[in-house]
């Protein structure tokens, strides 16, 4: 499911189509996260992703009216280059995967400690706090920095 979505992403001529096409991607590899016991970073790839920055993606493609009429021509000898250049991206991903050894090597599915919650809470709150208090402040200096520079002039 995850393979056909991203295939219909690519292949989709409406934007909008696009955009559903991800947000299907994106629960499967939701899915996928789940069968491996991941359970924090499947909850978190269908709120952030699927739910927050495709609604913004959405957004954004309806305020931008893409239309076919607007939409200039793409030149032939472009449309070959971007061929040309993926075919040479797809080369030199076989040959750096080739001689890697996968089979040796088990994934854990459905046994263990690793992808869970509580785990990550744990270790969280107690070996990283500092680090994370600060990321916290960081964050809201940020959005106060961001209501001050959007605010309008009065």
């Amino acid at each position: 499911m995850a393979l056909f979505g991203a295939m219909m992403v690519i292949t989709s001529k409406n934007p909008v189509y696009s955009v559903l096409w991800l947000i299907l991607t994106f629960f499967a590899i939701s899915g996928h996260y789940i069968l491996l016991n991941a359970q924090f970073l499947a909850v978190v790839n269908i709120i952030v992703y699927a739910g927050a920055i495709m609604v913004l993606f959405l957004f954004v493609i309806m305020l931008m009216n893409l239309n076919q009429t607007i939409e200039p021509k793409k030149n032939r000898w472009l449309k070959f280059a971007g061929a040309i250049s993926g075919g040479c991206l797809l080369l030199v991903l076989v040959a750096a995967l080739r001689n890697t050894e996968i089979k040796s090597q088990t994934a854990m599915v459905n046994t263990g400690d690793i992808g869970l919650i509580k785990n990550l809470g744990k270790e969280l709150f107690s070996t990283y706090v500092v680090p994370f208090e600060i990321s916290s402040i960081l964050f809201l200096s940020a959005m106060v920095g961001a209501v001050v520079i959007g605010k309008k002039d009065s």
